[in-house]
């Protein structure tokens, strides 16, 4: 017969003894008099417990390795981290994190794990070459991790309040390399790579660049997530980066964007617009990053006779990112209609704005993209 391992341990009677008892883990513990009020709520003050553990018995937190708790940590992560039934961005740079704290500290009692471990793995990240930023996502990944630790009473509060001594490393303080801002793709760059690609990708392109989307956004569209009744068409993803404020994302279609985009509302209401030309398939941010590079590969070939190091920092510095145009759709925008005119076209409003703010928003941006969309 299976066992049941997802059914809750029974409130039973101890013959032998008269008392109630409950089988956790494969551990007995008794609870009172059969059938008495105080057996009953120390049966229920147990299985909450043990339920809210993960269905394990509470470890005391001098005996909680590492490896224990990154374990624990990772079951809570890759289930709290998940977006629409995937896993999130968060969730991988949680996995790296988790994975820097288990090297060399696996054996370690996580009350014993203190600022100079901490440390200890910031310099290892540093010297193998990793970005400030990373470094401190990195570092702030492992301290959220014991910060759920004593949430959870495995650990001392102390062994967190110690980890928060430690700093993020500070720009111009560290010998970590800091990558320049990503700031916007040139005109005359854009438009020399369009020839160099299939229409369907150029056209996602100027559509993003039109209306300042995020890859993700312009990615994810189909017929059915627009409004085509005014003269300023509406998109409303189904999913978008801020979505877990509450806030809805609308997206504003001017004239120049519906041009490009009104031959692909022909397609069923429920596909993607875009679609890769050989697999027929929608673009991800992935295979959209992929294409563009392969695209600016042909449109900015290396000059012959470099080494292959010499070729491939030719490459890094004539390719640009998808990321690129929401950076250049702002820049313009913000020249022609000031600070707060880019923000309330790239939703960068914050989530507690009020409705009378959101429909005087809604109006600037719908101003704007009659001119530049």
């Amino acid at each position: 017969m299976p066992k049941l391992v997802h059914a809750t341990p029974k409130y039973r009677l101890h013959r032998p003894s008269g008392q109630a008892v409950v089988t956790l883990n494969g551990r007995d513990f008794y609870l009172g008099p059969w059938r008495s009020t105080a057996s009953r709520a120390e049966y229920d003050r147990l299985i909450g417990e043990w339920l809210a553990n993960g269905r394990r018995l509470p470890i005391a937190s001098c005996d909680l390795t590492i490896v224990e708790l990154v374990s624990r940590y990772w079951d809570v992560a890759r289930t709290y981290y998940v977006k629409h039934g995937r896993p999130t961005a968060e969730q991988a740079g949680i996995r790296v994190a988790l994975r820097c704290l288990r090297e060399g500290y696996s054996d370690t009692l996580a009350c014993d794990f203190g600022p100079r471990s901490l440390v200890a793995i910031q310099v290892r990240l540093v010297a193998a070459g990793h970005c400030r930023k990373y470094v401190n996502e990195s570092v702030a990944r492992i301290k959220r991790c014991f910060k759920w630790a004593v949430r959870s009473e495995l650990v001392p509060v102390t062994v967190y309040q110690a980890l928060l001594t430690v700093s993020g490393l500070a720009e111009g303080k560290t010998s970590a390399i800091d990558h320049p801002p990503i700031g916007p793709v040139p005109r005359e760059v854009f438009e020399a790579t369009l020839p160099h690609m299939p229409r369907c990708l150029a056209d996602l392109l100027r559509l993003q660049l039109h209306c300042a989307m995020r890859p993700g956004e312009v990615c994810a569209l189909r017929p059915a997530d627009l409004d085509i009744s005014g003269d300023i068409w509406i998109y409303v993803p189904r999913e978008h980066k801020m979505e877990h404020t509450g806030r809805q994302r609308r997206i504003l279609i001017g004239p120049r964007g519906q041009n490009v985009l009104r031959p692909y509302l022909l397609r069923a209401p429920e596909e993607h617009c875009f679609l890769t030309p050989r697999a027929h398939r929608p673009y991800t941010t992935n295979s959209l990053h992929h294409a563009l590079h392969r695209a600016c590969d042909k449109a900015f070939p290396a000059p012959d006779g470099l080494g292959e190091h010499e070729r491939s920092i030719w490459r890094d510095e004539h390719r640009w990112h998808p990321n690129q145009l929401r950076h250049a759709a702002a820049t313009e925008i913000r020249q022609k209609f000031g600070l707060e005119g880019a923000q309330v076209a790239l939703g960068h409003a914050s989530a507690d704005v009020s409705q009378i703010y959101a429909e005087r928003d809604l109006g600037l941006a719908a101003r704007i993209m009659r001119e530049v969309g």
